[in-house]
């Protein structure tokens, strides 16, 4: 009986419980669905693009051949990468001055204007790459301001939950913009441009309702503090919690809030670009987030599981799948097992076993796939036809499994990380920073695969990320610290510690003792 009360999941049903019943309410989780929607573009497009380039009907209409043509395509594939680490970088330049309502709609829209382009392209391959980029500006500021929103309203004890949803939408962007080409290749002629624009066209849709639901939520209440609005983000933090003016929950978080960004405002002056860089690289507890957040972006694209997700088409006719609309469905049914996946991972592992299980799991989860996959592939080109059914199925079911692993460690973790870590005043700055670099190296490795998987043989491509998952396992263990139930305002407890001491738990003469609910709820075990 001992063992089931102090279960992880046990430790977070009890620190919920302990929690006001009303900050879980309908003010909370629009805002919520409103900057999830901002994962969508990058999912979209992700699931989309390299099956728009394999429809005939764009092959004739940009004259290309998926053969002979290997590098423009990639090219189309590979732009938007480019657009999104520029726009990833400039988004701080307007969160902070213009707020996270406003500019959620100026990247959306963004966007739209760049999936309109494209749309609208009509076999010039100069315009669809400007029409790639510009989506891309969307796409990479979305990145940004979605996560970051979210962690600033949640409560911390849903904080990764409600985090994930910006990944689940993500997630169900990739999954529909699959389908989507795949309805179109099977029922719009090739002969008709219309093939490859709806599904150009129907990525408009998204931003138009995030647009609309964004004149429903209020403003960040950390944003309006860090603007010196101190009354208007009680008022929205009030409402966020639906909580009375004088409740001590809402005090506490309130005054929580207020403190750190006057002490840092005391501390740096202004919040200026150089004051803010200056606090990021000049503070040693900053400097430690930048290292942690980049090498979890890194850690995550060199895993090999966005080279997966980018060219799923060509990995399914590596390991056997024939026909484009088989690939195109099989890349659908992956997308839809991703989601789940990170619907599991949003429920069971982030909040409940902690950031660092959930790390280690997937990984290991990741790894193990790899691993069968290079095997499989160095016996079955080098004896093609002679493979035997299971293993070729087992194959098949290693992709998904992967996704199990992907959705509840590297893809998830990093994008929450990016957006909790950072003190309030910071906070756009260093998501943007992260964010900029997480582009760049998805641009170069989405670049890189094709490359990667002729150069090594296909097989050795595998054992490759086979590699960086050992890497990634070791980093976690050693440097990745726990920072499920704790306040944003909490994290310098961590990162106030040497790097190598980050992943131990915090001292509970250092824990603070007005906390709801005991230390063990809030501060889990590692």
């Amino acid at each position: 009986m001992a063992i089931l009360t102090e279960s992880s999941f046990a430790k977070y049903y009890s620190a919920i419980k302990k929690s006001p019943n009303a900050i879980f309410n309908r003010h909370l989780f629009l805002a919520a669905c409103t900057f999830a929607l901002a994962g969508c573009p990058k999912g979209w497009d992700e699931g989309s693009a390299a099956s728009i380039t394999q429809l005939k009907s764009f092959q004739q209409e940009y004259g290309l051949n998926s053969k002979t043509n290997a590098e423009t395509i990639s090219n189309v594939v590979s732009f938007v990468n480019l657009g999104a680490g520029i726009g990833a970088f400039l988004s701080f330049f307007l969160n902070d001055r213009l707020g996270r309502l406003w500019t959620l709609r100026i990247y959306q829209a963004t966007y739209a204007v760049g999936s309109l382009i494209s749309c609208l392209s009509y076999g010039n391959l100069s315009v669809l790459y400007l029409g790639r980029i510009i989506a891309g500006l969307g796409i990479g500021a979305c990145t940004v301001v979605g996560p970051m929103f979210i962690a600033e309203i949640a409560p911390k004890t849903i904080r990764g939950l409600m985090t994930l949803w910006f990944n689940i939408a993500m997630l169900s962007g990739q999954m529909i913009g699959v389908f989507v080409v795949y309805g179109c290749n099977v029922n719009i002629s090739a002969s008709k441009v219309l093939q490859y624009q709806v599904p150009w066209f129907v990525q408009t849709f998204v931003p138009a309702i995030s647009i609309g639901l964004s004149f429903f939520v209020v403003e960040s209440p950390r944003w309006l503090a860090i603007r010196n609005r101190p009354q208007d983000a009680l008022l929205a933090l009030q409402r966020l919690r639906n909580l009375p003016e004088d409740h001590p929950y809402l005090q506490k978080e309130y005054q929580d809030i207020v403190a750190q960004i006057h002490d840092e405002t005391m501390q740096f002056g202004d919040s200026g670009f150089l004051a803010v860089a200056k606090e990021t690289f000049g503070v040693r507890s900053n400097l430690r987030r930048v290292q942690l957040t980049i090498i979890a972006y890194i850690l995550a694209q060199f895993s090999g599981a966005n080279s997966i997700t980018n060219y799923l088409p060509t990995i399914f006719g590596l390991i056997g799948v024939q026909g484009a609309n088989a690939k195109i469905y099989s890349t659908g049914l992956y997308s839809m097992a991703k989601v789940i996946c990170c619907v599991a991972a949003s429920l069971v592992f982030v909040d409940v076993l902690g950031r660092r299980k959930s790390l280690l799991s997937g990984i290991t989860i990741q790894m193990t796939c790899h691993a069968y996959l290079a095997g499989y592939l160095k016996v079955y080109l080098s004896r093609k036809g002679k493979i035997s059914k299971g293993a070729s199925d087992a194959a098949t079911a290693m992709i998904f499994v992967h996704a199990l692993g992907w959705a509840i460690g590297l893809y998830t973790l990093p994008y929450l990380f990016g957006a909790e870590l950072w003190p309030n005043r910071i906070r756009s700055f260093g998501g943007a920073l992260s964010q900029g670099f997480h582009w760049l190296f998805y641009f170069a490795i989405t670049k890189a695969t094709p490359s990667i998987l002729q150069s090594m043989n296909q097989w050795g491509a595998f054992l490759f990320f086979v590699a960086w998952c050992i890497v990634a396992l070791l980093y976690t263990f050693f440097f990745v610290p726990e920072t499920s139930g704790m306040s944003l305002e909490q994290m310098d407890l961590i990162f106030d510690q040497p790097f190598y001491k980050m992943r131990h738990a915090i001292p509970r003469s250092q824990r603070d003792p007005e906390d709801l609910g005991d230390d063990k709820e809030n501060f889990p075990s590692r």
